[in-house]
């Protein structure tokens, strides 16, 4: 059987804050970019608008036609939201807007994790299931074995001890006074072998 591991609390856990973090690092990243001069520079703004939008039309051309791959898709449209999200927080003079930009990109991030997080729980349940119909089939197997290996062990040991029995009153009776072998042949019954004639 397989080991059952049992995962720390934190396995379990980062996943879930996985999105909060990722835009709290966007945010403190932007705030500290606007420390350092990018409060109301035109250029630094004009720099994210297109990175944001090169990312977004990336994310678009991932995701158009039958051959769109999803992965590649999200990665891009999250990447465009993030240099949005820096963008603002970078131009502006105040926290209210970022705020409220990072509570709206939070907010999508976990809606969008959600869904992702329900098809992996749906995938691992059916896992789970298939796995143990598996073990159920294959104990099923076993047990039938089992049966049928008995069974055979107990015709081998009947036949056996029936060998036995015939063996030890074939010999009883030639130990017989008065036994005679040939009157047994003249009566019409089979001829003993000579073995059991010497005995």
């Amino acid at each position: 059987m397989e080991p059952i591991t049992a995962r720390h609390w934190l396995t379990l856990a980062a996943p879930k804050a996985a999105p909060a973090l990722a835009t709290s690092t966007v945010l403190i990243l932007g705030r500290v970019w606007n420390a350092n001069g990018a409060e109301h520079s035109t250029g630094n703004a004009a720099l994210m608008v297109v990175l944001a939008a090169g990312s977004a039309t990336a994310g678009a051309f991932a995701s158009a036609g039958r051959a769109g791959d999803p992965v590649i898709a999200g990665t891009a449209f999250a990447s465009s939201g993030a240099l949005a999200l820096a963008g603002v927080a970078g131009y502006t003079d105040g926290l209210p807007l970022p705020l409220l930009l990072w509570a709206v990109a939070t907010a999508v991030a976990y809606g969008l994790a959600a869904r992702y997080w329900r098809t992996d729980r749906r995938e691992h349940i059916a896992h789970e299931r298939h796995t143990i119909d598996r073990r159920e089939t294959h104990a099923h197997v076993e047990r039938v074995e089992a049966l049928r290996a008995g069974a055979q062990i107990e015709v081998a040991r009947t036949g056996a001890a029936y060998a036995e029995q015939l063996a030890s009153a074939l010999i009883t009776r030639a130990a017989l006074p008065g036994f005679n072998p040939q009157a047994l042949t003249n009566a019409g019954l089979p001829e003993l072998s000579a073995t059991t004639e010497h005995e």
